[in-house]
Formats: structure tokens, C-alpha cells, sequence
């Protein structure tokens, strides 16, 4: 039995399927750690593979690799140093388990099993894993430890086993997306836990993006009185050592750093940062490109870019065309000179002209329409992607989620590219945040202080510029009121009676009801984006294509 024990809590950024990377950042982290003078060294759910797997998880030479790595690891610990409790797929027999290994002394010590597996909105863990039995504690070096894997402190019945069998504390490893309310959601249901069982909790999170979703870190300690003992930094690897100590009422964490959380427009900024940096990063791609129209949309999107890539990795390109305003001229090249990235202009009238000369024979006696508006956009969808082939940047899709649920975008247009920053952004929010990277340097960001965003980007009336004088409210209702009724559709699921009985006209619900669902076609061909919300266009919201469905009352 100990007194005294020093946990260094690992808050690090894997990437999935990248074992041998993975395993060398914990070397790493442990080698901090015991410079540090620490115990045990704990990592966020299934470290070693990266979370979420997915099926990758299925393949068997994954499940040996990522078995090998933890050996590896383990024998690493015979050296006297720290312990470690990391995650990691692990097989027995012929189940398959989201596991934290416990390693010392050389050895795979013990291993404990999530129990509860997640099955909503981007979570489908039992397509992959099997339940494991409810655990007891872990004898780590003297003190009996429960660790509830993520999922397995969102009800109380694990919890419970642990503290019945005798857990001294509880050390969380997680693998928790961001959402606008996740934080909060996160603190209340360990004060729960914590109040349930007098255990005192340790709740570590990874940062970093994958795919569409984005971990924010955030991790902190409570203690069993619910003090906050340590609070560690969003946004930010980091491995912070916590002393605790054994007092005559329970195990106590010391008072260590209790970081401020970023809320708001800030954590939405950086989330976006963090998750369009990670994708572009881990899938290696040397740069981005985007085309930058002079609206606020492609604005924002450039100003995220140079904020998490630099401005030396943005290659932003204008493609006037003849309804091109002479206003959205000098609004995207006063935006380049604000970032200071490459901006090149490439007209599109050729092009243009060369589609609609081919068609015009086939068109002989129909009216202009939304036809020709279309082979604009498309225009400037190939150009961009042939920027993108030539020169190996990605190409970055600038639609917001009012448009993406609308349907207010062009297939193989205006929605090329291979990642869209703010597809889970309501129009509102975009003009939100423009304004405020404008008045804010955001912490960690890349790009330049001050007004990167002219502010007629901001004030001026939406347009596509595909038609004369056009307006998105020609086409679209105020997006204060789109995005209202969008939110009550997508978000929460309301029927039609209940958003009109928020003031709504019930015409236009059912038209934009229409809209949201006519467009799911699109949304399945469309690039992935940042996570943000609490239901995003992805895995969150899996709707059918082929859908006779309308809330008619």
C-alpha cells in the first residue's frame, strides 16, 4: 500500500491506423513522464489504434498489430519506470474488445473492457466490438483504480460495480467528439458519478480531428468533494503530472493547473481549426487551395485555412465570370492581401462559353435557367480541381449548413473539393464568426492579427453572382429565419406544428422541410466536414435518399 501516488495524464493527439506512430508518441510521453518523476502515465480510449477505428478494427492484421505494439510497450516498463494504462483493441478468443491495458514490471498486468458500447448519432461501436463483463478495480501500485471506459460513465451501473468492489478512484480515458455543449455535458455527469460513488475522477480526453469529428482535450481531475483539482487546456496536446495523496477519507488530487476553457465563438473557431489542420495534416496533403468568390462563405473558409495551415500552404483563386461584381473583385483581393496568401485570378468566360456553344443546339428553343447558372459553377469546379490535380493541394468546398441542407449548391460545382470546414455552420454562424476573428487572435492560429475579413464581406447582401442583380433571399428566405427552421428540422427533429407555433408561416416550413429532404442526394456525394453540432450532415443524421416522407398536417 501507497500513500502517495503521481499520475501524468497523457492528453495527445493520435492519428487512426497509425500504430507504429501511436506507439511512439506514448514511448515518448512515458519518457516525459518518468523524467517527471511519475508513476503511472494514463492515455485516451484505444491510443494505440486511434479512435474510432471503425471497421478498420475488423481486419485482423490490424487487431495483431495493435496487440504487438502493446507488448512492445510493456516491456518498455521494465525498466522501473512509470506504468502505463493505454487503450487498445484487444482480442480474446473470438471476441473482440475496446480494452485499457494496464502494463508494468515488463508485463501486460491486466486489461478491463468497455462495457457500454455507444449506438447513436456517429457512434455504432457494437458493429465492431463486443460488451465486456463489468469490471473491478486494478491494483496500480497499491491503490485500487477503476477505469470506466468513456461511454461506461454515461450511466451508473459500472460505476457502481467499481466502488462496490472496492475502487479508491476513477481514471477515465476517452475518446469524446466536441459539440457546441459537450463540455458542460462532461463536468455534469462526472459530478454525478462522482456524487453516486465518493469517488474521486480523473476524466482524460484526446484532442484532434478525424474525419468529421473534432476531440477537444478539456481534461480535468475532480476530486470526491467536487473541487476542481486540475483542469487542462482545450485545443492542445499536453502531459500534465498530478500528485495525489491517500487522506483518511479517500484519495485526494493536489490543487495543480486549472486552465481556462474556451466557450462560444472561440471553442467553434478553434474547433474548426483543429479539425480542418488534422485532416489536411494526416492525410498529407502539402497545402489547400479554394476559389474566393469575395463573399463571406469563401472568406471565412480562406481566414480557417491560414489560421491552421499558414499562409504560405493557401493558394486562393477568384473566377469572375461576367456577373462577377466589381465589388466582389476588390472585396476577395483586399481578403488575400489582409491573410497574405497566393492569389491568383482565373477568368471563366471561355469556358462558359465554349459549354454553352456545345449545348446550344441541344437547348434550341428553351428558356435560360438555373441550367446555365450551373455550368458557371461547374466551371469553376473544374478549374479549381485541376489546380488541385496539377499542383497536389486540396481543394477546400465553402458551402455553410444552410445551404448544404437546402440544397442551395451546385453537384460537381461549387461542391468539388475535398473537405468543408464549415459544413456544419449555419449561415448565421458564419457571419458570426467572420466578425469575430476580426476583433480576436485566437490562441495557437497561424495567421495574422487584426481585420482579416473586409468588413463589406460582412455587411454586404449574399450572392451567388450566377444572374444579374441575384440575391440568395431571391431564391432562399432571411437566413435568420432559414436557419431557425433548418435548427428545429435537422437538429431536433420537430414536427411542422410545433416550428410554426414558434412564428414560423407554415408554407414556408413545409417547403424548406421539402428542400431538406429532395437535397439528401447531394449531401451523399458531398466532402466530409468538421463536426460542430450536435447533428451534423454524416453520420449524426443517416437518412434515406429515395424518401415519399413529409410532415403533412
Amino acid at each position: 500500500m501507497t500513500d502517495r501516488l503521481r499520475i501524468a495524464l497523457a492528453q495527445l493527439n493520435p492519428t487512426v491506423g497509425d500504430i507504429k506512430g501511436n506507439l511512439e508518441k506514448a514511448i515518448e510521453a512515458r519518457r516525459e513522464a518518468e523524467l517527471a518523476g511519475a508513476d503511472l502515465v494514463v492515455f485516451p480510449e484505444l491510443f494505440i489504434a486511434g479512435y474510432p477505428p471503425e471497421d478498420l478494427v475488423l481486419r485482423p492484421a490490424f487487431q495483431r498489430r495493435a496487440r504487438e505494439a502493446v507488448i512492445q510497450l510493456a516491456e518498455q516498463t521494465a525498466d522501473g519506470g512509470p506504468a502505463v494504462l493505454i487503450g487498445a483493441p484487444w482480442k480474446e478468443e473470438d471476441k473482440l474488445y475496446n480494452a485499457v491495458l494496464y502494463l508494468d514490471k515488463g508485463e501486460v498486468q491486466a486489461h478491463r473492457y468497455k462495457v457500454r458500447l455507444p449506438n447513436y448519432g456517429v457512434f455504432d461501436e457494437p458493429r465492431v466490438f463486443d460488451e465486456g463483463p463489468l469490471p473491478g478495480p486494478i491494483d496500480i501500485r497499491g491503490v485500487r483504480v477503476g477505469v470506466p471506459v468513456c461511454e461506461d460513465i454515461w450511466y451508473p451501473d459500472v460505476v457502481e460495480c467499481l466502488e462496490e468492489t472496492g475502487a479508491e478512484m476513477l481514471l477515465v480515458p476517452n475518446g469524446s467528439p466536441y459539440d457546441f455543449d459537450k463540455f458542460d455535458a462532461r463536468m455534469q455527469l462526472a459530478v454525478r458519478r462522482i456524487q453516486e460513488s465518493g469517488l474521486p475522477m480523473a476524466y482524460l480526453n484526446q484532442i484532434g480531428g478525424q474525419d468529421e469529428l473534432v476531440f477537444d482535450g478539456g481534461s480535468f481531475v475532480l476530486n470526491a468533494d467536487l473541487s476542481l483539482a486540475v483542469q487542462m487546456r482545450a485545443w492542445e496536446q499536453e502531459i500534465l503530472v498530478t500528485d495525489w495523496t491517500r487522506e483518511p477519507h479517500g484519495w485526494v488530487c493536489a490543487k495543480g493547473e486549472c486552465a481556462e476553457v474556451p466557450e462560444g465563438d472561440e471553442a467553434i473557431y478553434l474547433a474548426t481549426v483543429r479539425g480542418l489542420r488534422d485532416y489536411v495534416k494526416k492525410n498529407h496533403f502539402p497545402g489547400v487551395v479554394l476559389g474566393l468568390s469575395g463573399g463571406i462563405d469563401s472568406a471565412l473558409v480562406a481566414a480557417l485555412a491560414v489560421d491552421a495551415l499558414g499562409a504560405e500552404n493557401v493558394h486562393c483563386v477568384m473566377l469572375p465570370y461576367r456577373y462577377t461584381s466589381s465589388e466582389s473583385l476588390e472585396d476577395a483581393e483586399a481578403c488575400a492581401k489582409a491573410l497574405g496568401v497566393r492569389y491568383d485570378i482565373v477568368p471563366i468566360e471561355e469556358p462558359v462559353v465554349g459549354f454553352t456553344n456545345a449545348l446550344e443546339k441541344m437547348f434550341e428553343n428553351t428558356q435560360s435557367d438555373t441550367t446555365e447558372e450551373n455550368i458557371q459553377s461547374r466551371s469553376r469546379g473544374l478549374i479549381l480541381m485541376a489546380i488541385s490535380n496539377k499542383f497536389g493541394s486540396m481543394l477546400l468546398t465553402t458551402g455553410n449548413k444552410s445551404e448544404v441542407s437546402a440544397g442551395y449548391a451546385t453537384l460537381y460545382g461549387d461542391m468539388n473539393g475535398g473537405f468543408n470546414p464549415i459544413k456544419d455552420l449555419y449561415k448565421s454562424r458564419v457571419f458570426k464568426l467572420a466578425a469575430w476573428r476580426n476583433e480576436h487572435m485566437p490562441k495557437g492560429v497561424l495567421g495574422p492579427e487584426g481585420e482579416v475579413i473586409p468588413e463589406r464581406i460582412i455587411t454586404k447582401p449574399p450572392s451567388a453572382e450566377l444572374r444579374p442583380d441575384q440575391k440568395d433571399e431571391d431564391s432562399l428566405p432571411p437566413y435568420e429565419v432559414l436557419d431557425d427552421i433548418l435548427e428545429c428540422l435537422v437538429e431536433h427533429e420537430m414536427p411542422v406544428h410545433d416550428i410554426v407555433a414558434r412564428g414560423h408561416d407554415r408554407a414556408l416550413v413545409h417547403r424548406v422541410e421539402n428542400l431538406v429532404f429532395v437535397s439528401e442526394y447531394k449531401r451523399r456525394q458531398a466532402a466530409p466536414g468538421v463536426k460542430l453540432s450536435s447533428r451534423n450532415f454524416g453520420r449524426d443524421r443517416r437518412y434515406p435518399i429515395t424518401n415519399g416522407f413529409r410532415d403533412v398536417d
